[in-house]
């Protein structure tokens, strides 16, 4: 007799590994079980602590990933979420569109960071190619939360210093996805998330900016945004909720003298998030 393996409500999880640095599946990974959803986890790639640091040791788990997932495909898994992270070559962002294709269902919710670049420039690793094919994955997601710069290589739209960020999130919503969250819009002495939902009113959600920018804030914003979508929590609320608790995050970090390339020591305040 097949066993179901379905009982309780999963997010897959398609993201780098990092030891050390709290970033990326390792810092997703406890906050999305800390929301009570399982959190099953694909690596595209291992890292001994992130690029911020002078040296790492790191392994490309492409060729990989297929075997991986096909062993998925024989537990017939569903899931009712799936949430993407960093993807770092065009095959991975293929791998990452067929997944989603076979996996989703009308009860999946699929929450894309389309992790490509910040300050203006696409990151070093960005081809053309991958450009285009991030393009082409942000059609199938249900929610996206793209930066600024992120949003304006989506949206093909020359950066800038002062940008309408509600056309970028308008133009995002036409090509597919449900809901934008475009992230850490600087407004003066506040950080900004401006959300838009299709057929819904613009809303900006302003959080006071405290300290510098740390590794692994965007991680956690893109994890509490797929497990509360899953278990039905509206929109602008989980942003909301995100925005504060990486701001206690960065307060407690401060406090604790944490050195930035490791992140936010978010472990101190998880029961925030019950």
């Amino acid at each position: 007799m097949m066993q179901n393996h379905n009982q309780q409500k999963k997010i897959a999880l398609i993201n780098d590994f990092t030891g050390f640095g709290r970033c990326s599946i390792a810092v997703q990974m406890p906050i999305i079980s800390m929301l009570k959803v399982q959190c099953c986890a694909v690596p595209t790639s291992i890292f001994s602590n992130h690029t911020a640091y002078e040296d790492y040791y790191f392994t490309d788990y492409t060729s990989n990933m297929e075997a991986y997932i096909e062993q998925w495909k024989k537990l017939d898994l569903k899931f009712e979420g799936i949430c993407t992270g960093f993807l770092g070559s065009a095959e991975q962002i293929r791998i990452v569109s067929e997944f989603i294709q076979y996996f989703r269902d009308e009860n999946t919710v699929a929450v894309i960071d389309p992790v490509m670049g910040d300050n203006g420039e696409a990151y070093s690793t960005y081809t053309e190619e991958m450009c285009r094919q991030m393009i082409q994955l942000v059609r199938y997601a249900d929610v996206v939360v793209p930066n600024v710069t992120e949003a304006c290589i989506l949206t093909g739209t020359p950066y800038k210093e002062r940008w309408t960020t509600r056309e970028l999130a308008k133009q995002i919503v036409q090509t597919g996805p449900e809901k934008v969250v475009i992230t850490g819009i600087p407004q003066k002495t506040y950080v900004s998330n401006l959300c838009y939902e299709k057929g819904k009113e613009y809303e900006m959600i302003r959080t006071h900016k405290v300290g510098h920018s740390r590794c692994g804030t965007g991680d956690i914003f893109s994890a509490i945004i797929a497990a509360d979508a899953v278990n039905g929590v509206e929109f602008t609320k989980s942003v909301r909720k995100a925005s504060a608790f990486i701001k206690k995050c960065i307060q407690k970090s401060i406090e604790m003298e944490i050195p930035l390339t490791d992140g936010v020591c978010f472990e101190e305040l998880m029961g925030l998030l019950k």
